[in-house]
């Protein structure tokens, strides 16, 4: 059983990997049986597709392991979901969600059309090493705006 730190810390991992690739740095890896099953990054800007979001990815490749419902599963993202990939999400079924930094701007969860909320189903806990990851977005668009 790997323990949730370890998932806090693949997904700082993650996000670093996105950021030397260019991408936003954003993560996301799900979980079933207390077992890592899916993990990955935006990939956007290397595959020039704007729905390749981490959380799509990751959802994506649980269903092609578990099928379309993924009730049994929990999804860790350094981000809070945006809105398409919130309703994604709430497609899933997903049982548990847990998002590192709040995105007052783009969010879909506890901001914008908060698509998850008045659903009983879908656990949801937000706020999670979000300085880390306010941190590497902040250092990313920094460094950004400098090129």
């Amino acid at each position: 059983m790997e323990s949730s730190t370890h998932y806090w810390e693949t997904l700082i991992r993650l996000a670093e990997q996105a950021a030397l690739r260019n991408e936003v740095p954003i993560s996301a890896i799900l979980v079933h049986d207390n077992t890592i099953i899916a993990m990955g990054h935006n990939t956007v800007e290397t595959h020039n597709d704007p729905t390749l979001h981490a959380e799509m990815l990751v959802l994506k490749e649980g269903f092609s392991k578990l099928g379309k419902h993924l009730s049994d599963c929990d999804l860790y993202v350094s981000l809070e979901p945006c809105p398409m990939c919130a309703h994604a999400i709430k497609l899933s079924q997903i049982r548990r969600l847990y998002f590192g930094a709040y995105d007052p701007k783009g969010g879909g969860v506890e901001h914008g059309p908060r698509l998850l909320h008045n659903l009983n189903r879908i656990e949801i806990f937000g706020g999670f090493y979000e300085t880390e990851f306010n941190k590497q977005l902040q250092t990313f668009f920094s460094n950004l705006r400098k090129t």
